[in-house]
């Protein structure tokens, strides 16, 4: 085999990202091996890609990079058995083809026109309540009730249960060497069987009226998701869970950070608020919410130089085609006006493009715009917290105070 690439950096380590150091390891990376093997980590050997061309080839092609459960899932964690959740990212064409088209109609033009009204009302209604010049959690009290709040709507959901579906979220989407052992696999199946129950009641009783456009009963009454076994079940309900809450959750909290180190995107806003849908493309793409996806190459392949064997896992990092300078010039700034921002690759590429985005972009933009208006200036009072993963960057606390301009 020819001389591979190895890195001598671990872009998995958590450090990394819970202190904010990732930007050189994969600077570097982009610059020297684009594509390059790390023999060793907490969730062994992995191939790393990093630029934005790499990342979208492989997106491109499936049939040599799977996303498959049985192949190891879309992780750079090796799943346990009894844990490896089957949902529809995690298939390949046929399956993931039949299974999305059921999930699709219920992110509809159509249908996100209804969702777009309801997201103004409720996101007026959250920013009435927040006092000025007290501080308080922005995590805590912004982006988890309005990204838990629209899940409710989905789901038709009781709002009293939205620290269920919080706490379902972070179960499902951590990714961590804490995770590699039984009592914690233990513990993560506990939760899963208690989302899976609770949302077994709410697909029995849409399966006991006619069909609707309700994201649960086009699920059960549909023929290829109506008769999912229960981990097909579970694995889907928490791909839903995670990919409407985490991934807007972690864009809505990096507008604060976004905002204090580039107060002049504010001052544009305010002058022109039609700016806003740009900006909430700028953030998903500077702030980059899921941090990797992973394949497993089916056969043996070339990409970017180097030699891929059957088997082995290849990440693509999307934190890291996302601030690629040859394809956003000065990549590292968040500019609300940048002409191609929609080219990030936050919500993934190709086939497995994230169905809700287009909610995402929805949900990120009308608080841009509200915050806009309203001449909020949003001032941190310590540094955040961020999460410890490799798989979702965001964070776990942001206090913050607002004043009004």
């Amino acid at each position: 085999m020819a001389t591979r690439a190895i890195t001598p950096i671990d872009v998995s380590d958590l450090a990394l990202y819970t202190e904010d150091r990732w930007h050189e390891p994969f600077a570097k990376l982009r610059a020297e091996m684009p594509v390059s093997w790390r023999p060793d980590s907490p969730y062994g050997g992995y191939w790393s890609v990093v630029t934005h061309d790499l990342v979208t080839e492989v997106e491109l092609h499936p049939e040599i990079f799977s996303s498959s459960w049985i192949h190891g899932n879309i992780t750079i964690a090796d799943p346990a058995p009894e844990s490896n959740l089957q949902n529809f990212i995690a298939q390949d064409p046929p399956i993931h083809t039949a299974q999305r088209k059921v999930i699709a109609p219920a992110f509809s033009p159509s249908q996100l026109g209804k969702l777009e009204d309801q997201v103004q009302a409720r996101t007026r209604a959250l920013l009435d309540t927040l006092p000025i010049g007290e501080t308080f959690d922005w995590v805590e009290t912004v982006s988890i009730p309005l990204t838990i709040g629209m899940l409710c709507i989905l789901f038709d959901m009781p709002w009293e249960q939205r620290h269920d579906i919080k706490r379902w979220s972070d179960w499902a989407s951590n990714i961590g060497p804490e995770t590699q052992n039984e009592g914690y696999r233990a513990a993560f199946m506990q939760q899963m069987m208690e989302m899976l129950q609770r949302f077994d009641g709410f697909m029995d009783a849409r399966r006991n009226l006619p069909p609707s456009d309700d994201l649960l009963s086009r699920m059960v009454h549909s023929d290829a998701m109506g008769n999912m076994s229960p981990i097909e079940r579970l694995s889907n309900i928490a791909l839903l869970i995670v990919g409407g809450n985490d991934t807007t959750r972690n864009s809505m909290s990096a507008l604060v950070e976004a905002f204090q180190k580039f107060p002049g995107e504010v001052d544009k806003l305010r002058a022109d608020p039609s700016l806003a849908a740009n900006a909430a493309q700028e953030i998903i793409r500077w702030q980059s919410p899921v941090t990797h996806m992973r394949r497993t190459a089916v056969r043996d392949t070339d990409l970017g130089g180097q030699k891929i064997a059957k088997g082995e896992k290849v990440v693509m990092w999307y934190i890291s085609a996302n601030r690629d300078e040859r394809v956003f010039p000065d990549a590292n700034r968040f500019d609300v006006t940048r002409a191609n921002a929609r080219r990030h690759i936050a919500f993934g590429h190709g086939i497995h493009r994230c169905v809700g985005a287009r909610l995402a972009e929805i949900q990120v933009g009308t608080l841009i715009e509200d915050i806009a208006q309203r001449r909020l200036q949003i001032v941190p009072q310590a540094a955040p917290t961020r999460l410890a993963s490799p798989f979702l960057h965001g964070f776990t606390a942001m206090p913050v105070q607002l004043r009004q301009d």
